[in-house]
């Protein structure tokens, strides 16, 4: 008896338990914005924007925006499916998609003013807290003026060409997709992996040029490069140089990027200030990291992307997949940021990726990619079917293709045939004549983006000095690595020992050490090639990204990256001859040690300059290695030390060996005053060489900035 009352009083907490949480699930469940969805298929994946709330814009409202009959929308029994809110408040609807390229259209939907009311207990508008900082204060992202931007899209289309070994072919990435985002507004672009997020912002930010078909106006003119001053790009990856501090960072974003006409103290304060606001002042001391050096937590390392380009105040702020990696609570925090971005007056487009039902609710504008796949294709087991597709199939039963599966659920192709004719008849001229209307705001204003000059943030040569600064801090760590100097010092002691004194002037004695020099020649000719042709692969990501931005001139690039490498290139060889040349017993003056330095130094600026233009040419660091291999082996071999007579129909490769006319200048530093000519090589004047390596050192660099001013920037 005991037991049975004991199992009865279980079960009656158990039930008032559920009782309590199916209570609180219905009223969550009110508070939730009803949706209905009016689908079609007849233009394949054209897409509309779901609205959730009026624009908190300043700005008189869009012409599509919703009016007041969308304040609420009401079921249609007839036309609409109806979804299971369940499902749409856990997110499965909206997970469901396949492979297919097709969208959907749907009417706008927002909340009521006491609905909104309610959801508010949800959220941290208000004092949120920062958990990575341990702060709790109210974020004030900067309200200055901008120029507000109106952005429209309408039947846009893409497509890329596959090329195989005996095909090709043309894949539809996107396909009629059409839709609108005003000043103040925060507008997602939500769709499972794959469904072509990524290109869609891509071709609305410019990173892309030219849809296969389609229009793509800001404030009603088309793309242009003048533009970018205005648009702020946050790619999915974060592209940042893991040696340098977040403080650092963002000092270079901002001299490079804000106006000339700001001085280099307000630069430096604007980038604090966003420093501040986002919450990075407890970590602006502590290097950014990367896959092999430790550095900030990854929500701090998104906001110093986001710092990055709100640091110029753009008009556009586009954000590809900003939550993805991210806590839940650190997500919340980086969609209350956007909002305070958009409340400024700026237009905000973002993609995100399974979103929690917290910062779904905190959009503005949804438009779903590829969303409802399943019902398209028939897959509908858990959705009720509307009374008027079931009418129709009464009608249907005469036809010789099934209109029901084996479940009673409609057929494929008689649910695509009926969205096909829902969009048709009742979404798709509503949403044309929207796209059409004019946009609300002054002539004037709409012709500033025209009217607007292409203006740097700097002047060439103060891009010089801060990407050669930036480039030598950044790459300090890696150029004195103890690996790297180990290496370096090693070699040294081990020629040192095996030409221990091996000074002297018989032929033989002679022909020892000349082995020694050319072994210099070759592992200084060797050693900088392979660093260099990392050099523009590596950076590719960031070059194609600063330069999307108009950060800097490619030219003012360039002579920073191979100009800062030469500092840091040059002191190794120095600590190595040290070494080398007093324990090998070479010429023991002062002058001969200088001109073997130069010789050496001379070297390696050519041999650098091969490497940047392998790498910058080929852009893969597999082909640039094998390459690079085939290259430098055969400059070895030309070097005139293996072999004394060229066949007369390859000797133009000796001539084109660096080596070759490094060793013969070292020998004439060494042995001039003995004899003219050592192991079969003629000691002359030095001339030649010295102009063969000054014409190689040019020439090398110049083809690797015409193969980066080539180099497509996506």
């Amino acid at each position: 008896m005991e037991q049975t009352s004991s199992t009865s009083l279980l079960r009656t907490k158990s039930d008032q338990l559920v009782e309590a949480i199916a209570a609180a699930k219905g009223s969550a469940r009110a508070r939730l914005p009803r949706l209905s969805a009016e689908f079609a298929v007849g233009a394949p994946e054209s897409v509309r924007m779901l609205s959730r709330k009026p624009s908190r814009r300043l700005t008189p409202p869009s012409p599509g925006g919703g009016g007041a009959n969308n304040t609420h929308i009401r079921k249609s029994r007839s036309a609409q499916m109806k979804l299971d809110l369940d499902e749409l408040s856990s997110g499965s609807v909206l997970s469901r998609a396949s492979s297919a390229s097709l969208g959907f259209s749907f009417t706008g939907f927002s909340v009521r003013p006491d609905e909104s009311a309610d959801s508010k207990a949800f959220s941290d508008d208000e004092n949120s807290e920062d958990l990575e900082a341990g702060t709790k204060k109210k974020r004030s992202i900067q309200a200055e003026p901008t120029l507000p931007i109106y952005l429209k899209f309408t039947e846009v289309s893409y497509k890329i060409v596959i090329k195989g070994v005996t095909f090709t072919e043309e894949k539809d990435i996107l396909n009629g997709i059409t839709g609108a985002v005003d000043p103040g507004e925060v507008l997602a672009l939500m769709g499972p992996s794959g469904c072509g997020k990524t290109t869609l912002l891509s071709l609305l930010g410019g990173r892309i040029r030219d849809p296969t078909a389609g229009s793509i106006t800001y404030n009603q003119h088309p793309y242009s490069k003048l533009l970018k001053s205005r648009i702020g790009f946050v790619t999915q990856d974060d592209i940042l140089f893991p040696h340098l501090t977040v403080k650092e960072t963002m000092i270079y974003a901002a001299r490079l990027r804000l106006p000339r006409t700001l001085a280099k103290e307000e630069k430096d304060k604007r980038a604090m200030d966003v420093i501040y606001e986002l919450g990075l002042d407890r970590c602006q001391d502590t290097m950014i990291g990367g896959s092999f050096v430790r550095g900030v937590s990854g929500g701090e390392r998104k906001r110093v992307c986001i710092g990055n380009e709100i640091i110029i105040n753009p008009s556009l702020l586009f954000l590809d997949e900003p939550t993805s990696g991210l806590d839940s609570t650190t997500a919340l925090r980086i969609v209350d940021i956007l909002h305070e971005i958009a409340e400024a007056g700026k237009t905000v487009i973002t993609t995100i990726h399974q979103p929690s039902s917290r910062l779904f609710h905190k959009f503005d504008k949804l438009i779903l990619l590829e969303f409802l796949l399943d019902l398209a294709n028939g897959n509908i087991n858990d959705v009720s079917v509307p009374s008027e597709l079931d009418d129709k199939l009464q009608t249907w039963n005469s036809m010789e293709e099934p209109t029901r599966n084996n479940n009673g659920k409609p057929s494929p192709a008689i649910v695509h045939e009926y969205l096909v004719g829902c969009y048709e008849t009742r979404v798709a001229e509503t949403e044309k004549k929207k796209l059409l209307a004019p946009v609300p705001a002054e002539e004037e204003l709409k012709s500033k983006v025209r009217s607007m000059k292409r203006e740097w943030g700097a002047s060439w040569s103060e891009q010089y000095v801060l990407l050669f600064h930036r480039g030598i801090k950044e790459r300090w760590h890696d150029y004195f690595s103890w690996l790297r100097i180990t290496q370096v010092i090693a070699t040294a002691l081990i020629l040192g020992m095996l030409w221990w004194q091996s000074g002297g002037d018989s032929p033989s004695q002679l022909q020892d050490q000349a082995g020694l020099l050319f072994f210099i020649a070759v592992f200084w000719g060797f050693f900088p090639v392979f660093t260099a042709i990392f050099t523009f692969p590596q950076e590719k990501a960031m070059l194609s990204k600063e330069r999307a931005a108009d950060m800097y001139r490619l030219s003012a690039y360039f002579a920073a990256r191979t100009t800062s490498d030469l500092p840091l290139d040059l002191l190794l060889p120095l600590i190595f001859l040290l070494v080398v040349y007093f324990m090998a017993g070479l010429k023991q003056d002062a002058s001969s040690f200088l001109l073997t330095a130069v010789t050496v130094f001379l070297c390696i600026v050519v041999a650098q300059g091969l490497g940047l233009a392998i790498g910058a040419t080929l852009m893969d660091l597999k082909k640039a290695t094998t390459l690079a291999s085939v290259t430098v082996m055969t400059f070895m071999l030309a070097g005139g030390y293996f072999i004394k007579k060229v066949p007369g129909f390859i000797v133009w490769l000796r001539d084109l060996s660096f080596n070759y006319h490094t060793f013969k200048l070292l020998l004439k530093v060494q042995y001039e005053h003995k004899t003219s000519s050592v192991n079969g090589v003629q000691i002359d004047s030095g001339v030649k060489e010295v102009g063969a390596l000054a014409a190689m050192a040019v020439a090398y660099r110049l083809l690797a900035y015409i193969s980066l001013r080539r180099m497509k920037l996506q």
